[in-house]
């Protein structure tokens, strides 16, 4: 499933800011990106903005692996974060996001960003609309 979901996001911002899927179930979703030149403040640390796409990039796949995606789609409604540690060019962070609730015109999925120590960058909420597939 992993390499399907690679293949699905290829040609997005996924491939912009290199994100790559690593773990894929129905209890969490797992990406990384690297700490470079396309993710970095002038001060060489990870921009929040590039957390920020990270977390909705894994909870939105999360989201959207768990409903019918013939007659559903699950989009971004709401994103919060906490930046609480840097991550530095060079590194390659890890987002780990898991569903807190799952119902059935909402998704809520936390995602935690980790540095290459495992040590907490960020931690994200993120609450996901589910609606009827538009026609055509």
């Amino acid at each position: 499933m992993v390499e399907e979901l690679n293949e699905y996001c290829a040609n997005t911002l996924n491939t912009s800011l290199g994100i790559e899927f690593t773990e894929v179930s129905k209890e969490s979703v797992v990406a990384t990106m690297p700490v470079d030149e396309r993710t970095i403040q002038p001060m060489g640390i990870l921009n929040g903005g590039a957390s920020m796409a990270l977390v909705e990039i894994i909870a939105s796949a999360g989201a959207n692996l768990l409903i019918n995606r013939e007659t559903q789609v699950g989009y971004g409604l709401e994103i919060n974060g906490n930046h609480v540690k840097p991550a530095f060019q060079g590194e390659t962070v890890k987002g780990v996001g898991s569903a807190i609730h799952v119902g059935n015109t909402t998704q809520v999925w936390e995602v935690k960003i980790f540095n290459k120590k495992e040590e907490l960058v960020n931690i994200s909420r993120m609450t996901i609309a589910v609606r009827p597939r538009p026609k055509g």
